[in-house]
């Protein structure tokens, strides 16, 4: 009997060949969004201010509380997590504790889960923790005030980063005990550059239409964009502008486009079946389509008092929408009023 053969019907191997698939598998379905995410400061890409400001705490070994606050997907979470890697070094998450608090965001929170943490010192160099409270935002006012008292109480043994998209939702008290720290969205020329490093690791055939796609749909929401580009690879095709859109579920800009100059020329049947068609190609909800409709209305050249009257349109048009109406009937509602806009912007009205 060969040896191969042999191997196979040993257990052992078969065991060891069945948990190198599944680690296989597990690495194949791993979010680019969790591998790709930088582990030290130096790795942070954009927010140069905030990252310099950190890394004087790490050299200082010593950091104050904080609040992160900025749009979604601009980094907050991860420069936390940087911030207590750079820290503590490779046992940093001994020293840590993430908590997000839309899921736990009571009072019994903070008087327990919250508390307990705090009160025990650090072994180590370092003689403080590090609590991470995300989303902090969504906490209950009652729960905010506890978490006053806790900061005020145990500044010797825990430090606080608290992360939110609105710091003003955040309590006039917590915010005064805290260092502020003010993310915005990235840059397009970051933005390019940190997907450029995702697509040349994992193989990815991109157009530049496609990469330009990415950015008018997610804005420098980087974790949005590595998300839409991962949901984009997993088709297995060349990604082209057309890819970006059908995976998000939005209508191509050009289309609209198209859409909103066979209004405005009088042409409301072929606009009607523009509309349909991108409903039908896109899944696009109304509320998207009106969206797209008010960024492009402002891109037209047309007399300034009409911007304003359509932009009225829209938002009357947006609200019946949220309030239950059809989506088809009402936007057939608002393209009438294009071409009612057209023929009077044409009589010079």
């Amino acid at each position: 009997m060969s040896v191969a053969f042999t191997n196979a019907l040993n257990p052992q191997s078969l065991s060891n060949c069945l948990e190198t698939e599944e680690a296989k598998n597990l690495v194949a379905y791993e979010l680019w969004t969790e591998k790709y995410r930088p582990q030290n400061l130096s790795d942070m890409i954009n927010q140069k201010e905030i990252v310099e400001r950190l890394k004087s705490f790490v050299e200082a070994k010593n950091i104050p509380h904080c609040i992160f606050a900025g749009p979604p997907g601009t980094g907050k979470t991860t420069a936390a997590l940087c911030l207590a890697h750079d820290l503590y070094g490779d046992g940093w998450r001994e020293h840590l504790l993430e908590l997000n608090a839309s899921d736990e965001r009571g009072i019994n929170v903070v008087r327990e889960t919250v508390k307990t943490f705090a009160r025990t010192r650090s072994i180590g160099e370092i003689p403080f923790k590090i609590m991470i409270l995300d989303e902090a935002d969504n906490m209950t006012e009652d729960a905010q005030q506890a978490l006053r008292r806790t900061m005020e109480r145990f500044t010797e043994t825990c430090r606080f980063i608290l992360i939110a998209n609105y710091s003003g939702k955040i309590i006039e008290p917590i915010q005064s005990r805290c260092a502020p720290f003010r993310f915005t969205y990235l840059r397009r020329d970051d933005h390019d550059a940190y997907l450029q490093r995702i697509i040349e690791k994992e193989d990815v055939q991109i157009e530049n239409e496609g990469l330009n796609a990415l950015f008018e749909v997610c804005g420098g929401d980087l974790r949005r964009a590595i998300n839409t580009l991962q949901a984009a690879a997993s088709l297995g095709r060349n990604i082209d502008e057309e890819t970006v859109y059908s995976v998000i579920g939005r209508a191509n800009p050009v289309d609209v486009r198209d859409m909103i100059v066979l209004a405005m020329k009088g042409d409301f049947v072929k606009a009607r079946e523009k509309l349909r068609e991108m409903i039908l190609k896109y899944g696009v909800a109304g509320s998207d389509i009106i969206k797209q409709i008010h960024i492009e209305i402002f891109r037209f050249a047309m007399p300034e008092k009409w911007k304003v009257r359509l932009a009225d349109a829209i938002g009357e048009i947006d609200f019946r929408l949220v309030q239950g109406a059809d989506d088809e009937v009402q936007l057939s509602a608002l393209l009438a009023r294009l071409v009612e806009a057209g023929y009077e912007i044409q009589k010079g009205g």
